[in-house]
């Protein structure tokens, strides 16, 4: 399987969740219609994608630092079944999530709520699989220039993780708030839109499968 594919992947999940209007877009058009101005659409979009990012790079994090102490197979089990149990909760309460208070918020606090919102969607924990696939850090211990080494390049790995994976995300999610923003407004949720809630559960123990049995 070619080396590409896990990045390609980080994107795609990343252009999944900014279609998702429970990561953000829809806030960022609420936002935008109370207000009545596109410029509150789009103050809204940093924050919520920097929110999204820090959800992503702990898990990144936990997943790296995780690699360095665990068997591999142990890891891989161990997240399956996190991966399982999250979507199956999911299933069964797909609305089980933070709830804000209003839209007179400043960016710290949206950036929270986005960090938020990201953790219990599970946004980190569905890239476990393919987290999996990148290059892991070093076994065992390493000493001296070379073990430096070692670590920036793992630290560098996770940032791109990170950074490819938000994006994707940041661009989809505005393009979508733009136009729903513009020109379809929010009937659309009522009218077209889909269940995304039940395909992000059923997504989710798709990867745990996935992962256990690969």
């Amino acid at each position: 399987m070619s080396s590409g594919w896990p990045w390609l992947a980080l994107a795609l999940l990343g252009a999944y969740h900014g279609l998702n209007p429970g990561m953000g877009w829809l806030f960022a058009v609420a936002r935008g219609l109370q207000e009545k101005q596109r410029a509150a659409v789009l103050r809204s979009l940093l924050p919520i994608a920097l929110g999204h990012a820090a959800s992503i790079a702990l898990v990144v994090s936990l997943v790296g630092g995780v690699q360095t102490v665990a068997p591999p197979r142990l890891l891989r089990v161990g997240g399956a079944v996190v991966l399982i149990l999250f979507g199956v909760f999911k299933f069964l309460r797909p609305r089980a999530h933070p709830r804000w208070v209003g839209m007179r918020v400043g960016s710290g606090e949206l950036a929270l709520w986005s960090f938020l919102m990201a953790t219990a969607h599970g946004a980190g924990l569905m890239l476990f699989p393919v987290l999996l696939s990148l290059p892991p850090p070093a076994q065992g211990h390493v000493h001296g220039a070379q073990g430096a080494g070692i670590g920036a390049v793992s630290v560098a790995d996770d940032a791109v993780a990170v950074l490819v994976h938000t994006l994707a995300m940041l661009l989809v999610m505005g393009a979508v708030a733009l136009v729903v923003y513009e020109k379809a407004g929010l009937a659309i949720l009522r009218r077209a839109w889909l269940n995304l809630d039940l395909i992000w559960a059923v997504a989710i123990v798709a990867a745990g499968l996935f992962t256990l049995f690969t």
